[in-house]
């Protein structure tokens, strides 16, 4: 198997009058794990199924390798889908359930049921191939529906929310073996999530979609540290969005705060609401006094720093941050001159 690049050229989807995917652009590098990544509604899986064939787009052009298959069928693109219900037959066994593709593509007999056992070992499942769906765990019909899918030898491998339905322990299990078999086999992953654990554990690109739009497609480490708008900032999670008092918006992650008691001018005072204890170290939720900079900010402060100076609910603090800290917002005027808020270096 050998996996495809995929290219998305000014694609847009509409139902009617609803836009569901507004003219996206995206480059997935061949034998790559990309994670399609958003809320719901944001347009991730609209993206999945045009690249499948399962939607046709409105506009724009889709390319596989150097093929435009925008008018081709889901047959004729390379590509093969993972559902997230997995529509095993239940009264076929794991091994014709594998085989059921080559058996409608004409394979003989002998040849489509070798490969089949090759894919039920490939995903650790060849022991359980005489067993019916319904003899099998949630994770273990992951896998047999992962090996239907593979059998077929696609370039490209659609997964549309494979891990959702897994219990929290069997998905860390799952995701570490589909991470293991993308790089094995060097075909290129596609995989909706609106996970963002799932994301950064998983793809080598991550696409952060809002409103049938693309707000970021980068690097895991970029996305989390480097975030470009604040919706990326504030759905990817351990940020603050925060104004800046002469104008811009910053996204500060929260582990990089620091406090020290008192109101101060050169920092952000806030209200302290809640502490939480989370063992190697301390939450806390902090209203600002000046509400318009920040609803609410969080600081994660290391357990040691927090056991040397405790904070309680009711105190009043002043929050700061390093230069490098704090990153500017694409969305959000960037910080004129020297940030006002930073922490003073000793």
């Amino acid at each position: 198997m050998r996996g495809a690049s995929v290219e998305l050229i000014q694609v847009s989807k509409r139902y009617g009058a609803a836009l569901a995917v507004d003219s996206i652009d995206l480059k997935v590098p061949a034998g790559s794990y990309c994670c399609l990544l958003g809320p719901s509604g944001c347009g991730k899986t609209t993206t999945l199924r045009m690249i499948a064939g399962h939607e046709t787009a409105s506009d724009g052009n889709i390319l596989i390798g150097p093929r435009e298959v925008g008018h081709l069928p889901p047959a004729g693109r390379g590509t093969a889908m993972m559902f997230q219900s997995y529509a095993l037959f239940p009264h076929l066994d794991c091994l014709d359930n594998v085989a059921f593709g080559p058996r409608m593509r004409g394979v003989d007999k002998a040849t489509r049921r070798r490969r089949a056992m090759e894919m039920l070992s490939l995903v650790r499942m060849e022991g359980y191939a005489s067993r019916l769906p319904a003899q099998l765990s949630g994770g273990q019909q992951q896998r047999v529906a992962l090996a239907r899918a593979l059998v077929t030898e696609p370039s490209v491998l659609l997964l549309d929310e494979p891990l959702s339905a897994l219990d929290p322990f069997l998905r860390v299990q799952v995701r570490a073996e589909l991470k293991r078999l993308q790089t094995e086999l060097g075909i290129t992953f596609i995989h909706v999530t609106h996970s963002q654990e799932e994301a950064m554990a998983l793809s080598d690109l991550v696409v952060v979609m809002n409103g049938g739009r693309i707000e970021q497609a980068a690097e895991p480490r970029e996305v989390f540290s480097r975030p470009g708008t604040a919706f990326v900032a504030r759905f990817i999670g351990g940020h603050n969005v925060i104004a800046l008092p002469r104008g811009g918006t910053v996204a500060v992650r929260v582990d990089r705060m620091r406090l020290s008691a008192g109101a101060e001018a050169d920092g952000l005072p806030a209200r302290v609401e809640t502490v939480e204890y989370q063992g190697s170290f301390v939450q806390l939720r902090l209203v600002p006094l000046d509400a318009a900079r920040a609803p609410e900010v969080f600081a994660a402060l290391p357990d040691n720093s927090f056991a040397a100076q405790p904070f309680a609910v009711g105190d009043i603090v002043t929050a700061r941050w390093r230069r490098g800290d704090a990153h500017p917002l694409s969305d959000g005027q960037p910080p004129a001159g020297r940030p006002a808020l930073e922490e003073i270096s000793p």
